[in-house]
C-alpha cells in the first residue's frame, strides 16, 4: 500500500506545470517554477497551488510545507498575459476569477500543516498575499516588497485579509496607498517576515526551522493553527475563554496529547517520533 501511495503521489507531482514538489523526511517543498515570468500568477498556477496545498495538507506523511521559488523573483503578482485577458472579462467573469485567487490563498492560510515561505527574491502585489498566508516567512536580505496595485488603478482586495494580519492595519494604510517599495529590513520591522538572511544561507535556515517543527505533535500543531485563527483579534469574552478551555481539554484527552505528556514525564520519545 505504501508503495502504491508513493506511486500515486509521484504521478500527481509530475502533473504540475507551474510547480515543483518534493517530499522528504516529512517536509514538503512546493516551488513556484515560472522564473521567466517572475513566478507571476496565472489561472494554471492558482489552480495548481490550490490543489497542492489541499493534497499536502491531507497527507499524513507531511508535517510542514515550504513554499519556495526559482529565479530572481519570489512572485511578481499577476501575469501580464493573464491581466490582458482579464481586461475583456465581464463583471461575472471577474468575480469568478477573483474567487479562484481568494480560495487559493484561503487554502494556504487554513492548511493544517505549518507553512513556511522561503523568499529568495522580490515579492510584489499578489505575491505579498502568498507570503502573508504562510505561517512563517524567511527572506533574503536583498528581497524587496511592494503592494503595487494602486499604481495600476487596482486594489489589493483578495490579499488584504492576510496582508493586514501580517503587517498590521497602520502599516497597511501606508503601503496599500503609497505602493512604495520597501526592503527586507523594513519588512522585518513590520513583522511581515520573521527573519532576513543571506542568499547563501536561506535554505539552510529554512531546513533548521523545519527540523524543529517536524519534532512537534502533528495534531497539536493543527490545533494550534486553529487556535491562532480563532483567537487573534477577538475580544476577551466569556465565550472566547470557554472555547480556549475546551481547546486545552480536547487536546489533553487526545491520543497524542496523552502520549506527549507521558513521554515527557518518562523521558522517552513520543510515539509520533518513534513511528518514523
Amino acid at each position: 500500500m505504501a508503495a502504491l501511495n508513493k506511486e500515486v503521489e509521484a504521478q500527481k507531482i509530475e502533473s504540475y506545470q507551474s510547480l515543483l514538489i518534493s517530499v522528504e523526511q516529512h517536509v514538503a517543498t512546493v516551488t513556484l517554477n515560472r522564473p521567466e515570468k517572475r513566478n507571476a500568477f496565472n489561472d494554471e498556477m492558482i489552480a495548481e497551488l490550490t490543489t497542492a496545498f489541499s493534497d499536502l495538507g491531507a497527507n499524513d506523511e507531511v508535517r510542514v510545507i515550504v513554499l519556495a521559488a526559482t529565479g530572481k523573483a519570489f512572485c511578481a503578482g499577476a501575469d501580464l498575459n493573464w491581466m490582458r485577458a482579464m481586461a475583456d472579462y465581464s463583471y461575472e467573469e471577474n468575480l469568478a476569477d477573483a474567487d479562484k485567487l481568494a480560495q487559493m490563498l484561503k487554502t494556504i492560510y487554513e492548511c493544517p500543516k505549518p507553512t513556511i515561505a522561503a523568499i529568495q527574491g522580490d515579492v510584489y502585489a499578489g505575491g505579498m498575499g502568498l507570503v502573508a498566508a504562510c505561517d512563517v516567512a524567511i527572506a533574503v536580505k536583498i528581497a524587496s516588497f511592494c503592494l503595487s496595485e494602486v499604481r495600476l488603478g487596482l486594489v489589493p482586495a483578495t490579499i488584504s485579509p492576510y496582508v493586514i494580519r501580517a503587517m498590521g492595519v497602520r502599516a497597511a494604510q501606508r503601503y496599500f496607498l503609497s505602493a512604495e517599495v520597501f526592503d527586507s529590513k523594513r519588512a522585518r520591522q513590520l513583522g511581515f517576515i520573521h527573519e532576513r538572511v543571506s542568499e547563501e544561507s536561506l535554505m539552510g535556515e529554512v531546513a533548521i526551522f523545519c527540523k524543529k517543527v517536524v519534532k512537534n505533535s502533528p495534531d497539536a500543531m493543527k490545533a494550534c493553527k486553529t487556535l491562532l485563527h480563532d483567537v487573534a483579534g477577538q475580544p476577551l469574552t466569556d465565550s472566547l475563554i470557554a472555547d480556549t478551555v475546551k481547546g486545552i481539554a480536547d487536546i489533553r484527552a487526545s491520543e497524542q496529547g496523552k502520549d506527549g505528556v507521558q513521554a515527557f514525564l518518562q523521558k522517552r520519545r513520543p510515539l509520533w517520533l518513534t513511528e518514523d
